[in-house]
């Protein structure tokens, strides 16, 4: 095979993506050995090892213990869809955006005080370390873990309310929007902003990936008169997942 400047890795890493892609090499069929990859494209060894490495960086590929590297069956990514804060459903955003979606989600959670962060304080406005009430979720579609959250909430906002548990109380279970409302914090904006990374060991573990998947991160933050009230990191596996919003036309 004659090679161009790209270099020789990610050319042999393109083809063999390619042979996946077209169904050349199926699902469950096992990749090529390094010594087949080195004598079929005529590459050195750490070429060939180099080219596996990226195959499975890129989650085309996954090694089984003792039996070889072998291609991925690729999900066909389902839509999680954002739309805002409707008032009128009296739901959190998640159950609203299950609903839309024609499904029915579950999650799990867990709330404990804690002092702020450098970087969470940045993001509430506050100073490291004042409290917070940090909550973690694990929310599900059919059993399937499909999305993680981190909040955090100012307690000089929220403590000794009815609302200070997010989970909890009157309002447990309601978004973020009704349950400040409820002691008269009326948010006015919220944003989003959309990254992506390498997934942390511990949130590839409860969602189903492996090392090296990437996940989609959207940090959250809801604002009363410019005061941030509430922010979150939300979490969501880039291959079985797209993020869609719903932006009304004003």
């Amino acid at each position: 095979m004659t090679f161009g400047e790209q270099p020789a890795y990610l050319r042999v890493a393109g083809d063999l993506r390619r042979k996946i892609v077209n169904g050349s090499l199926p699902p469950h069929t096992r990749l090529p050995s390094q010594a087949r990859i080195r004598e079929e494209y005529g590459v050195s060894d750490t070429v060939a090892l180099e080219a596996r490495k990226v195959l499975m960086a890129e989650g085309l590929v996954e090694g089984r213990s003792g039996s070889g590297t072998y291609v991925r069956e690729q999900p066909v990514p389902r839509r999680i869809a954002r739309s805002g804060f409707r008032a009128e459903s009296g739901a959190s955003p998640f159950r609203q955006e299950q609903a839309a979606e024609g499904t029915r989600g579950t999650w799990e959670s867990s709330s404990e005080r804690q002092g702020a962060s450098a970087a969470v304080a940045a993001r509430l406005g506050i100073q490291p370390g004042e409290h917070v009430m940090r909550t973690r979720y694990v929310f599900r579609d059919a059993g399937e873990a499909m999305m993680l959250s981190t909040s955090w909430e100012p307690l000089a906002i929220t403590g000794r309310t009815p609302v200070m548990l997010p989970e909890e109380g009157p309002l447990g279970g309601c978004g973020v929007v009704e349950r400040m409302g409820a002691i008269d914090v009326v948010v006015d904006n919220v944003v989003e902003d959309v990254g992506a990374r390498p997934g942390l060991a511990e949130e590839l573990l409860t969602l189903g990936g492996v090392p090296g998947h990437v996940v989609m991160v959207i940090q959250r933050t809801y604002y009363a008169s410019g005061r941030a009230v509430e922010t979150a990191d939300v979490v969501v596996p880039a291959d079985r997942y797209r993020i869609a919003y719903h932006l009304p036309v004003r």
